[in-house]
């Protein structure tokens, strides 16, 4: 029987001690090496290639196993990487994702559950879990609503006439009204006039409001470049 070579990487020995006996209990499982940090787990994966790793997300800081699941998916492709986690920390979970893990354990689940999860991984069918499906989910829907708001910020500056553009680009940055006036060689009530009707156009109280508008949805820079 082909044997899948496995590292394991946690910082808590006693954690290590149990994957490690699971890992032994399974005939065609080889563990490659037994590691606490993010950084030997990088040094070791170039070193040895396993087939799977086993990484805790919190080892020598906070972020330890992401990182080093990002520096080894870019180097090393093919090495699939089962994230270890003692809760479930949503959004965690999903940056680990982001990284190109394709399944997290909690550290306290049966010993078949980290078995299975072995299997699935090394042919490639390993299961989206409900948190991760979830946050999928919430994230689809995110870019949905910023894809509608996107149109609708620009479906509002097409209606700016040049003057107003003008402002809404010194309004971005941080210009005051007195300021803008002077810059534009107008009367400040001129000013006045054109920002009222940016407010009513954006359907805003304030200049605060749009300028954050504007940031959240980050075309700052795509307004300073309008001619």
């Amino acid at each position: 029987m082909e044997k899948i070579h496995i590292l394991i990487a946690d910082d808590i020995e006693a954690h290590r001690r149990r994957l490690e006996r699971i890992i032994s209990s399974e005939n065609n499982f080889e563990l490659m090496g037994s590691v606490g940090s993010g950084q030997e787990a990088v040094c070791m994966s170039l070193e040895k290639k396993p087939e799977i790793i086993l990484m805790d997300i919190e080892m020598e800081d906070y972020m330890a196993g992401i990182n080093a699941s990002s520096e080894i998916s870019s180097k090393l492709p093919d090495t699939k990487i089962i994230i270890l986690t003692v809760h479930q920390d949503n959004n965690l979970v999903f940056a680990a994702f982001q990284t190109g893990i394709v399944d997290y354990v909690l550290k306290n689940a049966e010993k078949e559950e980290i078995i299975e999860a072995i299997n699935c991984a090394i042919t490639n069918t390993s299961p989206i879990r409900p948190v991760i499906a979830s946050k999928i989910r919430e994230e689809f829907a995110r870019i949905k609503q910023l894809e509608a708001n996107f149109s609708s910020i620009f479906k509002i500056i097409s209606t700016l006439t040049p003057s107003e553009l003008i402002v809404l680009k010194l309004l971005c940055n941080n210009h005051t009204r007195k300021e803008i006036a002077k810059v534009r060689c107008v009367e400040i009530d001129t000013i006045k006039k054109q920002v009222n009707s940016i407010l009513k156009k954006f359907d805003k109280r304030n200049t605060r409001e749009v300028v954050k508008l504007l940031g959240e949805h980050e075309v700052i820079d795509i307004i300073n470049n309008m001619s």
